[in-house]
């Protein structure tokens, strides 16, 4: 024996100098040290005595886990001791524990915990050892019944914080029989005592009217009587109620100072409006950088809010320039607690970049669990997924279903997509009737797209003059609330493209109205026909701005011919370098006539200096495209070795007798002049 045990066992035997202090008060004693195990041992004692407070005090060091390992049921068992013999604060905390289960347990390291990693590391054996540790199990199962009564009798007692309990117990009906009279009797008697949780529990009752009328002057009363002692969720409540002049007079800065005072407590809720407020400057001085901070701190606690709004005002930029890189933090963490509209967001930022790497799947992924909870234009962008493959392999079975989820929800773009899905036969078969349902649906909704898209489908239906007659209106309604494409396609109809009589005048007027509209084809279209002469609407200098348009705007048909205009001078001053420059760039799109012609006048140095290297390799790159003058040129380029590394007649050879197979004549003499056949093998 050592003499540390020798020591406290002469302290614990009878008859020694020691034993006349009274144990409780040594564990008292002991505790204090933080000799738990020795106040553990006296009041031990004291409760075999009789000591009410000793077997609650014994209970307290379960649940802290002081000297013992953490254990609810151990603590409800000296709970209980201590309750049967009237310690009314041991009949408050059993009735907690029967009430909730074994949750009032405090600290990080709960028995359950204690027993997935011994059992992790132990196997079998580890049962044993879990029945010595904890004897009466790891967990309290939740009775109500048994919470009523221990509550019921610390409230009886005069426990203010129980017959709060107890009182919200009678509204609910746990225990007992709902009873709103005797849920108000309980909050008011413990109200007397000026107790918070009672006084705010009032407010609630005339707030909400349970088993009253609705009262909110009185509600505020309570409110303000709790919150004036510092209680938060009354501080918060009377905080919106002043908010919104509900009950007192509108008084934002009231509601400001009440939101801060909570705010201090690191109330979420208290944190997120504070912020609002601070963010608006309604009701206190408008300061960005302190709202950023309340929200920060609000997010930080998993408000969803709070998070939403961090993600808001990152993505906006309130007061400085947006920070996309953090809204996209704030929005995933919002996407990922099931707000739909993150989802949505995160979608696009996926697929466009924005605030994160571009990454398609991932924009798939948040564009389906947002068209799962219900987002109408994620089920859209989701279908659009499935039916090209963007992040997902292709399957045209699921776009059609999320188009189909689409245009339940509104979405007319959705109906488009399936009459052209069902009409041209993508990956499912081929439907007219199908087609035309859903683009007549969606004609009807109003949208112009989809009036034009039905009006197509009409327009390339065989034998119909009647569906014909129905494409003009449409169209042209279409086009009247300004969508360029409809007056676009009334431009074609005009030009007798699917039959009838052709109106030039009319046809450019409604191009003239779409490429206004900075649409593309348009502007081409509009500028050729004010190309084409001894016609009303011939205009080479119109031409040539309508053509600069469409260049500037990447169309390879319009640079092309905007560098013949320049050479040949119609419509504009002639200028062969700016020629060369627009015959460069309808080439770099691989318009295979302007990178002849770019080769001509690199080899010929017309409107450039010569470089007979680059006329070669624009030469074969138009010749690759099946051009028979660009083969014949880069035939004669390998003949005479002029622009490439070295003379190769067989190569020449070879591409003569291309240009040959498509009956060019030059082709031809050059063959019969090197006596070469006029085709291969």
């Amino acid at each position: 024996m050592t003499n540390s045990s020798r020591s406290l066992f002469g302290r614990l035997r009878p008859g020694s100098a020691s034993d006349h202090a009274n144990p409780f008060e040594r564990g008292l004693a002991a505790h204090e040290r933080g000799q738990y195990l020795d106040a553990l041992k006296f009041w031990k004692l004291a409760a075999e005595a009789g000591e009410a407070q000793a077997a609650y005090r014994i209970g307290l060091l379960y649940v802290k886990g002081e000297g013992v390992v953490r254990s609810v049921p151990d603590a409800a068992i000296w709970y209980e001791q201590a309750a049967r013999l009237g310690d009314i604060e041991a009949q408050f905390q059993l009735g907690l524990i029967f009430l909730y289960g074994d949750k009032p347990m405090i600290g990080p390291r709960r028995p359950e915990t204690w027993r997935q990693s011994s059992a992790a590391r132990m196997g079998d054996k580890a049962t044993n050892i879990h029945q010595l540790v904890f004897p009466h199990g790891t967990s309290v199962e939740r009775d109500i019944d048994v919470a009523f009564h221990w509550i019921l009798a610390a409230a009886q007692a005069g426990k203010a914080e129980a017959q709060t309990v107890l009182g919200s117990m009678c509204g609910e009906g746990l225990g007992c029989e709902q009873d709103f009279r005797a849920a108000m009797a309980w909050y008011e008697v413990a109200a007397e005592q000026k107790c918070a949780p009672a006084e705010f529990a009032l407010g609630d009752v005339y707030y909400q009217g349970k088993g009253v009328p609705v009262d909110f002057e009185q509600a505020a009363v309570w409110y303000r009587r709790a919150a004036e002692q510092d209680h938060v969720r009354a501080q918060v409540a009377l905080a919106f109620m002043n908010l919104k002049g509900t009950g007192v007079p509108e008084a934002p800065a009231e509601a400001a100072r009440l939101f801060q005072n909570a705010a201090k407590h690191d109330d979420p809720i208290a944190l997120y409006n504070i912020g609002l407020l601070r963010l608006s400057g309604q009701g206190v001085t408008k300061n960005i950088d302190q709202a950023e901070t309340a929200l920060r701190k609000a997010a930080r606690k998993n408000y969803l809010p709070a998070i939403q709004a961090l993600a808001e005002f990152y993505s906006h930029g309130a007061g400085s320039e947006p920070d996309l890189r953090e809204a996209a933090v704030w929005y995933e963490k919002a996407a990922e607690r099931g707000d739909v509209q993150a989802q949505f967001f995160m979608g696009r930022f996926c697929a466009t970049g924005t605030g994160v790497g571009p990454n398609l799947r991932q924009a798939a992924k948040w564009f389906e669990r947002a068209a799962e909870n219900g987002h109408a234009t994620a089920a859209f962008n989701i279908a659009i997924f499935y039916l090209n493959g963007s992040g997902v392999e292709r399957n045209v079975e699921s776009a059609i279903e999320w188009f189909e989820r689409a245009s339940e929800r509104g979405i007319g773009a959705a109906q488009v997509q399936l009459g052209k899905l069902y009409s041209a036969g993508n990956g499912v078969p081929r439907d007219h009737k199908l087609a035309e349902e859903w683009l007549s649906k969606a004609a009807v909704g109003g949208d112009p797209d989809a009036k034009t898209a039905y009006a197509l489908f009409l327009l390339h239906q065989e034998g119909s003059a009647k569906q014909h007659e129905q494409v003009r209106p449409l169209l042209r309604d279409a086009a009247e609330a300004g969508h360029a494409p409809a007056a676009f396609q009334l431009g074609v109809l005009e030009m007798g493209k699917f039959g009838g009589t052709a109106d030039i005048n009319a046809a450019a007027s409604w191009f003239s109205r779409a490429a206004n509209a900075d649409h593309v084809e348009a502007a081409y279209t509009l500028a050729l026909l004010h190309l084409e002469p001894n016609t009303a609407v011939s205009d080479p200098k119109a031409a040539a701005s309508w053509m600069t348009k469409a260049a500037h705007a990447n169309h390879a048909g319009a640079q092309f011919q905007l560098a013949v205009m320049y050479c040949t001078g119609r419509g504009v001053t002639q200028d062969l370098a700016q020629g060369v420059n627009w015959y460069e760039a309808a080439a770099q799109q691989g318009h295979t006539v302007a990178r002849y012609n770019l080769a001509v006048m690199l080899g010929k140095g017309q409107g450039c200096e010569a470089d007979p290297k680059k006329a070669v390799e624009w030469f074969e790159k138009a010749a690759g495209q099946g051009m028979a003058e660009a083969q014949v040129a880069f035939g004669d380029a390998l003949m005479s070795g002029t622009g490439v590394a070295a003379q190769d007649k067989d190569a020449a050879v070879h591409w003569y007798q291309q240009a040959a197979r498509q009956n060019n004549e030059l082709a031809g003499q050059r063959l019969a002049a090197i006596g070469a056949m006029p085709v291969d093998g």
